[in-house]
């Protein structure tokens, strides 16, 4: 299982460049809450960090956003993402394994889900969506503590179907 600050190292860069425009252009509150961190880590201020051109400052972003420290504001850059732009993987994941949600958000994981029914979810999310974008959700549940399934980390663990790469 790879933690989300993790998961910014590993995607594909055209995957990291997707989720960081998106925000940018359709969550303005979530783009300014990780710019701020970024800008923090760089001890420079957020209006530093905007005045640079986009690409460059999207491509600094995603590196900085790598780092251990960055953890939170990675995890809530892909779950924002998730939410938003591939509510349909969310959806299909919880649906397929009769997890109560309201457009994806949870109350409250079960505290254990059964294998057969897991397998059949993953199996749901490989045949209707992109791999890397079920690999990046299924790593960003795991580790954001919603779904601290012991039978999911194995899967992601062990699956070479779940590995980026």
């Amino acid at each position: 299982m790879l933690k989300c600050h993790e998961l910014m190292g590993f995607i594909s860069p055209s995957l990291a460049q997707e989720i960081i425009e998106f925000v940018f252009k359709e969550d303005k509150p979530l783009y300014r809450t990780v710019l701020a961190a970024v800008a923090d880590v760089h001890r420079v201020r957020p209006a530093f960090l905007e005045k640079k051109p986009r690409t460059q400052r999207h491509a600094e972003m995603i590196a900085t956003l790598s780092r251990p420290r960055l953890e939170e504001a990675a995890a809530n850059l892909l779950r924002g993402w998730l939410l938003k732009a591939e509510n349909a993987i969310v959806t299909d994941f919880l649906d397929s394994l009769g997890i109560p949600h309201e457009k994806g958000l949870v109350e409250d994981f079960p505290k254990e889900i059964d294998d057969a029914k897991l397998d059949a979810a993953i199996e749901l999310l490989l045949s209707k969506h992109p791999k890397e974008k079920v690999i990046v959700y299924l790593n960003t549940v795991k580790s954001s503590g919603g779904a601290d399934w012991q039978n999911l980390g194995k899967k992601l663990a062990e699956d070479p179907r779940l590995q980026l790469g």
